[in-house]
């Protein structure tokens, strides 16, 4: 039976100016022609499998496309020609529109034609309900009915890109919320690297001697567990919204998530790589947008190894070795009953890092966009925007403003230390009542808080107590004040001038 893949639908985006892949099953030996706007190609179906390939096209449309083996047919209408984009991650990618900052509001009056969306499914486990779920999936266009449960930050990509390029931009979600970047590739690459390895080590143990009956019996008490905990976490909060996590437990019961880490947790190494990625491989695409990084926060020192295998896997199944990437770096986060370990600016670090040493990546700093207390901030806009200027200056190569100050060098002058910065031709801005953030350090390596002195584009930092600093680092804690932009807007990133580990 003639099939096409789940994420070719009506209303679909195909990316302009590149091949366009068109895939699906068939009966064996047929041969399948696709044809779109005129053009035709055809591909024999082998294993039960067939791919087309079509020439690359100019951004247009709206074309019909038609699938045929000379028996049955298929066909997709309202496609367009534009930019595609997937959005990989976790919660804070996933989080709704209609859940985001004035996301009622927004999804009320939206009406974008040029927006459009696929939500691969989130699915953990291939079964004989995983194809049947998946080919109810489909392309949606941008109105009330359907954009509310978009990615915020997606759809805030798609529609400032959309409006500056002036074409038809399409997003694919690909995300599902507290993954580590473990899950978004194969076992076998996670594998590769001692530390990394540790991921699928974890996942070795707990299985240990347990039988797949076992784990669905484990996974069972687990969900009945789950659902009846949660009630009683919600009433919690209903009758005292202010209540500490710690009473909330004391009430409710202990926590147990996650679920049992087994063959159909989200949150095993390679899942999700196999059962949500590789569902839309190789769609062509212009490039990935990615969130992610919180629940990686325990093995803070090695997410650089982590993510830097993310994005080889990702460019070698799409079998572009500069496909872009661009990642957003985390934002000010803690906890009110959290001590603060300082895990997240290592994280920060490390995706800097990535972004400086990797070819064709983009990062867009958010700094400034966390919330206290809430590991899910609601200012969406702002992400998706800063995105699209890093896609703006890395893809496109538009002449536009993309990056907050970025640590440069240093220099020792008078008992102090003066710092200069990339992207801060126009002067270093201070939002607030004064700079805040920095500290310095001898060489015993005790950080204290610096005096701060801006001079246009740089910045002296210096203390009474420590006559010869040597160090200097900026934001470097899980939350708090952020005061220095550049002209444009954009924070000054999380930085120190030495890694002492």
């Amino acid at each position: 039976m003639l099939k096409a893949a789940a994420v070719f639908s009506n209303n679909m985006v195909l990316q302009r100016e590149k091949n366009i892949n068109i895939w699906g099953t068939g009966t064996e030996g047929s041969r399948v022609t696709v044809t779109l706007a005129g053009l035709s190609e055809s591909a024999n179906t082998t294993d039960g499998k067939w791919i087309a390939v079509l020439p690359s096209m100019t951004a247009g449309g709206p074309y019909v496309i038609n699938i045929s083996d000379g028996h049955n047919s298929i066909t997709f209408d309202n496609v367009m020609i534009g930019e595609v984009w997937l959005a990989g991650g976790q919660s804070n990618m996933e989080l709704e529109l209609r859940k985001s900052k004035d996301g009622e509001r927004v999804v009320a009056n939206i009406n974008n034609s040029n927006v459009r969306f696929y939500n691969v499914q989130r699915m953990s486990y291939i079964d004989e309900e995983f194809f049947g779920n998946e080919s109810k999936n489909a392309w949606q266009e941008c109105i009330p009915e359907t954009a509310g449960t978009w990615s915020a930050v997606g759809y805030y990509y798609a529609e400032k890109l959309a409006r500056e390029l002036n074409v038809t931009v399409g997003i694919i979600g690909c995300n599902w919320g507290g993954t580590s970047a473990s899950a978004w590739m194969s076992r076998e690459s996670v594998e590769l690297d001692k530390d990394t390895n540790t991921y699928v080590e974890e996942y070795d143990k707990a299985n240990e001697g347990r039988s797949f009956e076992q784990y669905l019996d484990e996974l069972k008490d687990y969900n009945i567990w789950y659902l009846e905990w949660q009630k009683r976490v919600d009433k919690c909060y209903s009758e005292n919204p202010g209540i500490l996590w710690l009473e909330v437990l004391k009430i409710a019961g202990e926590c147990r998530w996650p679920e049992p880490l087994g063959p159909k947790s989200p949150y095993r190494a390679g899942g999700l790589y196999e059962t949500m990625l590789k569902r839309v491989v190789p769609y062509a695409l212009r490039g990935f947008i990615y969130y992610q990084g919180e629940s990686d926060d325990h093995k803070s020192k090695i997410y650089g190894k982590l993510l830097t295998k993310l994005i080889e896997q990702w460019r070698t199944d799409w079998e572009e070795d500069e496909l872009p990437f661009i990642l957003v770096q985390l934002p000010m986060f803690i906890g009110r009953e959290d001590m603060d370990r300082k895990n997240w600016p290592i994280i920060r670090e490390q995706q800097m890092r990535v972004h400086k040493t990797i070819k064709n990546t983009g990062i867009a700093v958010i700094l400034d966009c966390g919330e206290y207390d809430n590991i899910h901030p609601l200012d969406k806009e702002s992400v998706g925007f800063r995105l699209v200027l890093q896609a703006l200056y890395h893809v496109y190569r538009k002449d536009v403003e993309a990056y907050g100050p970025i640590y440069k060098g240093l220099r020792y002058v008078n008992n102090g230390i003066e710092l200069s910065f990339y992207h801060a031709e126009g002067g270093i801005v201070v939002r607030g009542e004064k700079p805040e953030g920095f500290e310095i350090a001898g060489e015993d390596k005790e950080f204290i808080k610096a005096d701060i002195e801006i001079q246009g584009n740089k910045i002296v930092l210096s203390s009474h107590k420590i006559p010869k600093p040597k160090y200097a680092r900026y934001a470097w804690t899980n939350y708090g004040p952020v005061t220095l932009f550049n002209k444009a807007g954009l924070p000054l990133a999380t930085f120190r001038t030495i890694c002492i580990e």
